[in-house]
């Protein structure tokens, strides 16, 4: 195995869009840097699901770095292939590929107390690093519902963020489980290619019209060479965000949201029996809010059939809650990600010994959603209680430019280790929530917001301007330094 011989200033684990834009910002800071990326290529989730009609619900020009806008959207609302190619572009054009090191998958991270550093192995090498960044994303690991008798399906079955693009759907009888994000994107398109599609429902869904239009070449060309346009545009809708989440404060507004999702069902779908199937028994806001134009057209297709949940499996038959049985060739999962219990939580083992996934045990903290109690130098993005209906850039670029006010300070401060102070992390998380309760997001349905022991682990319970302030500069008066 090879091992580095000198700490490196940073290391950062992942080379999806938090990564590249830490290792954007550690360049500009003049901190010393690599990425291992488990991979072969940058682009995390937007790497990983290339199921069909894969887009983003938040618009193009609010989900890309505020420092690097791209006047060439083609649509408001972007699909896959360009927002993985404006990933890639980003970090070609900040000189950051050469300091990625693809294939190389974190195995452990272990804090060593005698050199106040990070030892990060992986199948080929050993790094050592002050500081460590872990930019793996929440929605990372595919989740499997454990199904009696799925052990013995007959037929071919994935994920739909491993879509099998081997298996020609053209004429046969699928399989979904799941009205999640990606359930809403994909079935659509596939609807009219396959003979017989069974949608496995547990519950409905609110979902709301998407203003998706294409993007004329003459408005391209007016961001382009008036880049004053893009960033107006991008603020008003940050603004238009920042809306959407108050108004889930005041029921009268969420009920406003919701009779606006109530027509979005009625200009569909016109059978009484289908309707009531997809009428969502929960709060707007209580679940992922989504969004599309084609998703109750197509549930509408005589070859489509909505039934409840898989109660178990035999052969090539599905046997739903309701006792539908039906027969699939194609089982897809559309069931999403392990988000509270992150697997790489069982690699990080803190300065006590004991590995973070014990440590938060079903149930994930962080201060500020960055840095947790017994893993000093250590900085996560996207982490517990940073989540809120709003585009993941924001959470993103605030959390860096934390991290690198934190590691530019230890430096200038000659200061060995930063940790989260016990006291005030404790404050924090018992405000989150508090705050919390009184939210949409605990308001009673069954969400991944919501971990294993009932606790919102998940959502941002205040607007993203306070979080951009918490989190606008390192305090060391917060932290345990020395």
């Amino acid at each position: 195995m090879n091992i580095s011989q000198r700490p490196l200033d940073a290391l950062i684990i992942g080379a999806g869009f938090s990564g590249i834009g830490a290792a954007i910002q550690l360049k500009a800071a003049g901190i010393d840097f690599l990425i291992l990326e488990k991979t072969e290529a940058v682009g995390g989730v937007w790497r990983d699901n290339s199921y069909p009609d894969c887009a983003c619900d938040i618009p193009s020009a609010l989900y890309s770095y505020s420092f690097a806008p791209n006047p060439n959207w083609s649509h408001l609302f972007a699909k896959q292939p360009e927002i993985k190619r404006y990933c890639e572009d980003t970090a070609r054009a900040f000189g950051i590929v050469d300091r990625i090191r693809f294939g190389q998958e974190l195995l452990t991270a272990r804090w060593d107390a005698a050199e106040n550093c990070w030892v990060v192995t992986t199948a080929e090498t050993q790094y050592r690093a002050n500081f460590l960044i872990m930019a793996c994303g929440p929605m990372h690991v595919p989740v499997t519902p454990r199904i009696p008798g799925l052990e013995g399906f007959s037929g071919v079955q994935f994920h739909s963020s491993r879509w099998d693009h081997s298996v020609d759907l053209n004429g046969k009888r699928v399989a979904v489980i799941g009205t999640g994000a990606s359930a809403i994107q994909f079935v659509p398109p596939i609807q009219p290619t396959v003979q017989k599609l069974t949608l496995f429902q547990r519950t409905a869904p609110w979902i709301l019209p998407k203003t998706d239009l294409l993007i004329p070449r003459s408005w391209q060309n007016v961001f382009q060479n008036y880049p004053l346009a893009q960033r107006l545009l991008r603020k008003m809708l940050y603004l238009q965000f920042e809306a959407l989440n108050a108004s889930l404060r005041y029921p009268a507004l969420v009920t406003r949201l919701q009779a606006m999702g109530i027509r979005n069902i009625h200009r569909a779908i016109q059978d009484p029996g289908l309707r009531a199937r997809l009428t969502p028994n929960f709060a707007l806001g209580c679940k992922r809010i989504l969004q599309s134009n084609t998703w109750y057209r197509a549930l509408a297709k005589p070859n489509v059939e909505v039934v409840g949940g898989v109660r178990k499996i035999q052969g090539n038959q599905l046997i739903s809650d309701d006792g539908r049985c039906c027969e699939v060739d194609v089982l897809i999962f559309a069931t999403g990600f392990e988000v509270a219990v992150p697997p790489i939580a069982h690699r990080i083992i803190g300065q006590s010994g004991t590995s973070l996934h014990a440590r938060w045990d079903g149930s994930p903290q962080a201060y500020l959603g960055t840095m947790i109690e017994d893993c000093p130098n250590l900085f996560l993005t996207l982490g517990p209680n940073l989540y809120s209906f709003a585009s993941a850039f924001t959470m993103i670029e605030a959390q860096v430019k934390f991290i690198v006010s934190a590691i530019s300070t230890a430096r200038r401060k000659h200061l060995k280790t930063i940790a989260v102070n016990p006291v005030i992390n404790q404050t924090y998380n018992e405000a989150v929530q508090q705050s919390l309760q009184r939210s949409v997001w605990n308001s009673g349905c069954s969400s991944y917001f919501l971990d294993h022991h009932g606790r919102n682990s998940t959502n941002w319970p205040w607007t993203t301007f306070h979080l951009r302030a918490r989190l606008a500069r390192f305090r060391s008066k917060e932290f345990l330094t020395r």
